[in-house]
């Protein structure tokens, strides 16, 4: 046989994501991978899902602010044929899930004049009330029994709890230390008070527990050291905004939260009441 008769070998296709949580799941895994332009592409998909459904190619590429080809290239690289079909993913998606997302909430309160008067204190103090609101219901919606269960049955065989959230994060993670130690508990928060983190964080073991918390802007040194941590075989929970968050790779266990829609207006009020429930639901599964 010669060169002109062999056969072609075809590089076998992708096998493609056949549900939304797959597909997030597959995003996630190749983030990293990606260029910098897919990677654009499926930070918007995860954060902008009915988007992703409703619009047509050249919708969705402006607002993603890329090439419609490069939409093609990003449903290529999840193993779809080509945009029609990795969208009825997320179309399936939308028409199983009636509640409606954190920040399209949000978006619409805004376009029916939730918040008016923005210069006035009362209207502040209201728009938070409200966005806390939102964020608990949405923090029902999305947080599951299993997961709990399974992040109260870590941190109920742990030998010691850690806690690592810094900057913006700190005030959750200062709470659940505080709840947990007064529990009873035995807890290191990962401060960096004398610049010890590190070395506090390497002395924990795989019977001990880590817990995290982080939003986007991520925390430098959150994202630093979740990975070393996590790498001693830590059994580590986190609580994050994004699966393209930094301490979502070697978690657990990792609770979802929506963010507010500006970083600088971010409330604490969901990531706090998920805190206080792992602290007191170990309470009361230890007895």
């Amino acid at each position: 046989m010669n060169a002109k008769t062999m056969p072609t070998k075809t590089k076998p296709r992708r096998s493609r994501p056949a549900t939304f949580e797959s597909l997030r799941q597959e995003i996630a895994s190749q983030h990293a991978r990606f260029s910098d332009r897919l990677r654009l592409i499926a930070e918007f998909a995860l954060e902008h899902p009915t988007e992703m459904a409703l619009g047509t190619v050249a919708e969705v590429a402006h607002r993603a602010k890329v090439q419609p080809s490069a939409i093609v290239r990003f449903a290529h690289a999840i193993g779809y044929s080509g945009f029609t079909e990795m969208q009825q993913v997320f179309r399936a998606q939308l028409v199983d899930n009636v509640v409606p997302s954190y920040k399209e909430r949000i978006t619409r309160m805004r376009r029916d004049g939730g918040f008016d008067a923005p210069n006035k204190p009362g209207s502040v103090l209201a728009r938070f009330a409200t966005e806390g609101i939102v964020s608990l219901e949405s923090l029902q919606d999305r947080v599951n029994e299993k997961d709990l269960a399974r992040a109260i049955d870590i941190l109920a065989s742990a030998r010691n709890i850690y806690v690592l959230g810094l900057g913006g994060s700190f005030p959750v993670a200062a709470h659940l230390t505080y709840v947990l130690r007064k529990s009873g508990r035995r807890v290191v928060m990962l401060d960096g008070l004398g610049s010890a983190i590190l070395d506090q964080g390497l002395q924990a073991t795989p019977q001990d527990a880590l817990v995290a918390i982080s939003f986007n802007t991520y925390n430098p040194d959150t994202a630093h050291f979740f990975p070393e941590i996590a790498a001693l075989g830590v059994p580590a929970i986190s609580i994050t905004d994004s699966l393209l968050s930094p301490i979502v790779a070697g978690a657990t266990v990792v609770f979802e939260i929506p963010d507010m829609p500006e970083p600088s207006l971010r409330t604490m009020v969901a990531p706090m009441c998920l805190a206080q429930t792992l602290a007191v639901g170990l309470t009361l599964t230890s007895g």
